[in-house]
């Protein structure tokens, strides 16, 4: 076949239902070819974290076999590493397996928020926080399209739920959409570029996402400047020919030509213009066209994926609770218990699921490094929940014959997966009576946690260990070890709360919501923002992990004390390694809101970076923030607005562990337009109108807002003019009227309204 295709050629030469026939797919998996014209089939695999590339027997949930890949950690799992390094490479390895298997779009990655920890997709997200979701990503997106393979972001938008997830409406306001739900999608268009991007089933304030203009064409492509193809999700088309005026290109996966008829017969008829079929076109094709200029055939090396994988587990595992017990050392006698030791739980159910090339559980690794005094015991069974007496005895005795019992232990497949919710944050009540009952009989007790999302842990305080390993893939068995034994250091922070209720979380009263709509009545309060505004305690905050050294926190700088919005400021901050051991720390930053109009977080990650040290070294490292690092979205000018005030720089280790902070004081470049309407108060002109003055006659005939008129009156208690000053200032000016005397008239207020309205 030509290469490269000559497009506006091809748009002539193609026959209208040819043209209609590539919006839609030939099968699961691929493109429509069309062969006289040499435009070739392309292919699409699922997989954000790995791929599940399906030749036969295709089908969308998993259920088929696939070829096998590298099942690298899930994406709650690679948050946690907060290093945008260790992401590229995740996706520059990926990027090489799409090449090797014929690829054009790995399906991914997915940033929609992590609005209820119940969420039964949550392990395939990354964070409940916008900038760490989406600075992730955008590196995961630049690491695949290096090789000329392009990625697919999804699922746009507000998908934050499973139950109903093809039909319920997220109603969700302008600000809440723009600052937490659009955001990381945003970041990663304007960062990376990805070759498409992957509408969501549901409908967005009434809206099918297939079918909304807003959000395809003003959004995504006008404000945001995308330059790809839009596609839908494996049946998320609603109406094909609205769906196309909207910025739809490619409806995934066939439709049987059903759809293609439609798109024939609008254009017949004059409801669709032949022009608008033709841009959708023209965006496959260029989709086609990027695929064949780096096509070629390559292998790649399958153990050098894993022992990637194994560092990014490594890199990612979060250090819960340390009371001195970890590292092990070799010659303890350790009761491993639990069948995720032999069997781990590696990736969530669904669409994503990988037939990973190698399985590497813990147990093949203590084997494989040798490690003596070891005994194992199943513990439990993971297809049912329900205590097997003999398995726990077997435990129980190990346990008492050992010095340090190890418990592998979390949600099985059944607990958590895509296509449903998760009714509560329990794990198994088999399992949490199995560590109660080994803590029992040996207080030396280690939990190593396998889940995709936050779980309750009664057994908390009486562990003496907790090492959260989320979904770490195919080698987590093998990082888990090292981490256990101190060949590696932990270093993760959680990229989402962990609340000590489900009752706790923000959304719990409007989630899943009822048959048609969800309720996003939280607004912007999800996770920490949540959680630090009210002052709520948390069973562990966001950012938060320990390590098996310490950190120190020096000389925080800032470049600019005084600085507009459009300023660039650098901040920067020495870190020490006051330990024994050499160890990662990830540096936070996070901008704390001055009190304002509007209701803001009272702080909010805006930078963060990961820094290697030896014990006793120590590096300063930079970041910096710009105008959206101090701004809310402001729905009066459909906008982002930095409003004047004293903001602070805090450096922390969480988002509860504020080591450094100083102030900085932000000027607004850009002014809020002012309009005095039937709302507007006597203190809005005083505070925003350009010129005041039309209001003096009025104060002079009525004698509102005076001193005079906020008095004392010993009658009316000592602080009536306190009183007073706040009722004047807060009534609004078509009030005045009943609070004055004769002087004062009607047309009067109505002229100064006019006169603030013209300046």
């Amino acid at each position: 076949m030509a290469y490269p295709l000559d497009i506006p050629q091809l748009l002539q030469d193609l026959t209208l239902e040819e043209k209609a026939g590539l919006c839609s797919g030939q099968d699961f998996w691929h493109t429509k070819a069309v062969e006289r014209l040499g435009i070739p089939s392309v292919m699409v695999s699922d997989g954000p974290h790995g791929l599940r590339k399906q030749d036969l027997n295709p089908d969308h949930m998993g259920i088929g076999e696939s070829v096998q890949a590298i099942g690298f950690p899930t994406a709650s799992a690679m948050a946690c590493s907060f290093d945008r390094d260790l992401l590229y490479s995740v996706g520059d390895a990926l990027g090489e397996e799409c090449v090797a298997e014929d690829l054009a779009v790995l399906l991914g990655p997915g940033v929609n928020m992590k609005r209820s920890p119940i969420c039964g997709r949550n392990f395939e997200y990354y964070s409940e926080d916008p900038l760490l979701a989406g600075e992730l990503a955008a590196s995961f997106v630049n690491g695949v399209q290096s090789h000329g393979v392009g990625t697919s972001l999804k699922h746009f938008a507000a998908n934050n739920q499973e139950n109903r997830r093809m039909s319920v409406s997220a109603e969700v306001d302008e600000r809440t959409l723009r600052e937490i739900y659009l955001s990381a999608f945003e970041t990663v268009v304007k960062k990376a570029q990805p070759w498409t991007v992957m509408c969501s089933y549901n409908r967005i304030n009434g809206v099918y996402s297939s079918d909304n203009p807003w959000l395809l064409q003003q959004v995504l492509r006008d404000e945001w400047g995308f330059e790809g193809l839009v596609m839908t999700d494996w049946g998320a088309m609603n109406d094909r020919v609205t769906a196309l005026k909207a910025g739809l290109d490619l409806e995934m996966p066939s439709s049987h030509g059903e759809t293609d008829q439609l798109i024939v017969a609008a254009v017949q008829n004059g409801t669709l213009s032949e022009e608008v079929l033709d841009l959708a076109v023209s965006r496959v094709l260029n989709m086609v066209n990027k695929y064949l200029a780096h096509r070629q055939e390559t292998s790649y090396n399958k153990e050098a994926h894993h022992q990637l994988a194994k560092k990014t587990a490594e890199q990612s595992a979060v250090l819960l609770k340390n009371n001195c017990i970890l590292p092990l050392h070799q010659g303890q006698k350790v009761a491993v218990i639990g069948e995720f030791a032999r069997t781990p739980r590696t990736q969530g159910g669904g669409s994503s699921h990988i037939n990973c090339y190698r399985m590497e559980s813990a147990l093949n690794a203590l084997s494989q490094e040798k490690i003596q005094g070891i005994t194992f015991a199943q513990g439990f069974r993971t297809d049912v929940d329900e205590t097997d007496p003999a398995l726990l005895e077997e435990a129980i005795q190990n346990a008492k014959n050992a010095e340090v019992a190890v418990i592998f232990a979390g949600l099985p497949d059944s607990f958590e997966s895509e296509g449903f919710d998760r009714k509560h944050m329990n794990m198994p009540d088999c399992q949490n009576e199995l560590i109660q009952r080994i803590h029992e009989v040996q207080p030396n007790t280690v939990v190593v946690l396998h889940s995709g999302s936050p779980v309750i842990m009664p057994w908390l305080d009486q562990v003496s260990a907790v090492l959260n390993m989320y979904l770490s893939g195919q080698a987590s068995g093998g990082a888990a070890v090292r981490l256990l034994y101190g060949e590696a250091n932990p270093s993760g922070k959680l990229a989402e709360s962990f609340p000590l209720r489900l009752e706790d979380n923000p959304s719990y009263l409007n989630f899943p919501g009822t048959r048609y709509q969800v309720d996003y009545r939280e607004g912007i309060f999800i996770g920490y923002r949540y959680y630090d505004k009210k002052k709520m305690e948390v069973l562990y905050p966001f950012g938060y992990g320990l390590s098996y050294t310490t950190f120190a926190y020096e000389n925080l700088q800032i470049s600019k004390q005084d600085a507009t919005d459009t300023d660039t400021i650098i901040v920067s901050v020495t870190v020490r390694n006051t330990g024994q051991r050499a160890g990662a720390e990830i540096v936070q930053l996070y901008v704390h809101n001055p009190e304002g109009e509007e209701i803001r977080p009272e702080k909010e990650l805006r930078n963060f970076t990961k820094v290697y040290l030896e014990p006793g070294e120590h590096k300063t490292v930079t970041m910096e923030l710009d105008s959206r690092a101090f701004s809310y979205y402001h729905t009066g000018i459909h906008d982002w607005y930095a409003e004047d005030g004293n903001y602070e720089i805090q450096i922390g280790a969480s988002s509860r562990d504020i080591r450094l902070r100083q102030s900085i004081q932000i000027t607004s470049t850009k002014k809020i337009p002012f309009v005095a309407g039937d709302t507007t108060t006597w203190a809005d002109v005083e505070r925003f109108a350009k010129d005041p003055s039309p209001l003096k006659r009025i104060q002079e005939l009525s004698g509102f807002g005076s001193e005079d008129s906020a008095s004392d009156d010993d009658s009316l208690g000592a602080s009536t003019g306190e009183m007073m000053e706040k009722m004047f200032a807060d009534t609004p000016l078509h009030s005045i009227l009943s609070f004055s005397g004769e002087a004062l008239t009607y047309e009067e207020i109505q002229e100064a309204i006019r006169k603030l309205n013209e300046q």
